[in-house]
């Protein structure tokens, strides 16, 4: 098998902005006992199946991963663990390691899916090592070098108006527009809120 085929896990590290494509999100994993991060170029649609999990925001009705779980457990199907296991033209092959209990089932599945569906499952993201020396980037130092290097949005730059202009509004007023947001399933408006709820609590 070699060490091309050595399992290593990841951790997802971030998820900004691609500047490379617009209207393309840049999921970061990393490896979990060293310095590489592995970028993946997902859509708008997936970063925030993602990135709602990860905050921990309840959309209003299931999303299609949430809609994954529920089957999943209405079954007593659950995924152990979520692998990246090939690179091809670019494009990151990956899939689900389900189990019943009594046999362990492989599924493939779009890597945007996968992260996705892992985050929701709690369960581990593995990939191998020829996969993170081809596509890997190493880090130096601080973490998020890179992440900076891709927020090539103005707002992102500038921390004053990173709020989105939350500050003028009182506690209450933010309260009803965080519910607002979540209904129009804005999530990233949603994040911001919060965001400043928490500062306000903070302070």
């Amino acid at each position: 098998m070699g060490n091309d085929m050595k399992k290593i896990k990841l951790d997802i590290v971030g998820l900004s902005y691609s500047q490379t494509q617009s209207g393309a999100y840049a999921l970061v994993l990393g490896e979990v006992s060293g310095r590489r991060r592995l970028p993946i170029i997902i859509g708008s649609f997936e970063a925030q199946a993602i990135a709602i999990e990860i905050e921990k925001m309840t959309p209003s009705r299931p999303l299609t991963h949430d809609l994954f779980k529920s089957l999943g457990q209405a079954y007593h199907i659950n995924v152990q663990e979520i692998i990246i296991y090939n690179l091809v033209d670019g494009i990151f092959y990956s899939k689900l390691i389900c189990s019943d209990g009594k046999k362990v089932i492989e599924i493939d599945a779009r890597t945007s899916d996968a992260i996705a569906v892992a985050v929701r499952f709690d369960c581990p993201i593995y990939t191998y090592e020829f996969i993170l020396s081809s596509a890997g980037i190493v880090i130096e130092g601080n973490d998020f070098v890179y992440l900076e290097n891709i927020n090539e949005t103005p707002e992102e730059k500038t921390p004053a108006s990173a709020s989105g202009g939350f500050t003028a509004l009182s506690v209450d007023e933010l309260k009803s527009k965080l519910q607002e947001a979540l209904a129009e399933e804005s999530y990233e408006k949603a994040a911001k809120i919060r965001d400043e709820l928490n500062r306000r609590k903070a302070s």
